[in-house]
């Protein structure tokens, strides 16, 4: 066999090799979706046969998705009983809030000391991103920048175990998060309030910038719970 002939086995195995790593990718990044989104609701048994058509995946990758979204909070798994969307409770909301806003400070806090020019261009390319989205009412795309720039500016922070245990606790509030924003007029003030972050992050305002990101999860937070008075998600 000739050396082109060989790399181009090597590629093709290559290539072959990645392929179930995508598809399962592409699973997980779906079903993570239709739980954020509410398509599959708190509470909701999730069937495996079920989710293989409806996501034309093979049952393998399902599988690993839902023990994936277990870690992160958005499934639970039941022994011997499969697994569900994890329930969304008042309790749980106000105690992964208070503490996810007490970590964002921070993370506000050491971001206006340590990121550099250019991760606050960063930042703000993805702010003028999610603007767009938020013009064109594109509420998962926008949904995505959102959850962008608050990892960023954690991990500008330049704290790796702050970053982790953020990372780690967000996963479970992602669901809460994206409700705040099925309400219009919470959503175009959450733009306010990230233009207000962004401008305090660009001015390094160690004061001002905490202070904005507590309060701006704490805005979402009361109109989470205003959500769950009004039609409990269990």
């Amino acid at each position: 066999m000739d050396q082109d002939s060989g790399n181009r086995t090597a590629v093709s195995d290559s290539a072959s090799a990645a392929e179930p790593r995508l598809l399962a990718a592409e699973v997980l990044e779906r079903l993570r979706d239709l739980i954020i989104q509410g398509e599959l609701a708190p509470g909701v048994k999730l069937n495996e046969r079920v989710l293989c058509e409806r996501l034309r995946a093979s049952r393998t990758p399902v599988r690993e998705a839902i023990k994936f979204l277990a870690s992160e909070g958005l499934v639970e798994l039941l022994p011997n009983r499969g697994a569900i969307v994890t329930p969304i409770t008042a309790t749980t909301v106000r105690e992964m809030f208070v503490l996810l806003g007490a970590l964002e400070a921070l993370a506000g806090e050491l971001a206006c000391a340590n990121a550099s020019d250019a991760d606050v261009a960063e930042i703000r390319a993805l702010h003028y991103q999610m603007l767009a989205h938020h013009a064109r009412g594109e509420l998962t795309l926008y949904f995505r920048c959102n959850q962008q720039i608050h990892l960023r500016l954690v991990e500008c922070g330049g704290n790796a175990t702050l970053t982790n245990t953020y990372r780690a606790l967000n996963g479970h509030v992602r669901r809460a998060r994206y409700m705040a924003n099925l309400s219009r007029e919470r959503w175009d003030h959450a733009v306010e309030e990230h233009q207000r972050i962004l401008d305090a992050l660009t001015r390094r305002d160690s004061v001002m910038l905490p202070t904005l990101l507590r309060s701006h999860l704490g805005n979402k937070m009361a109109v989470v719970l205003d959500a769950l008075a009004s039609k409990p998600l269990e």
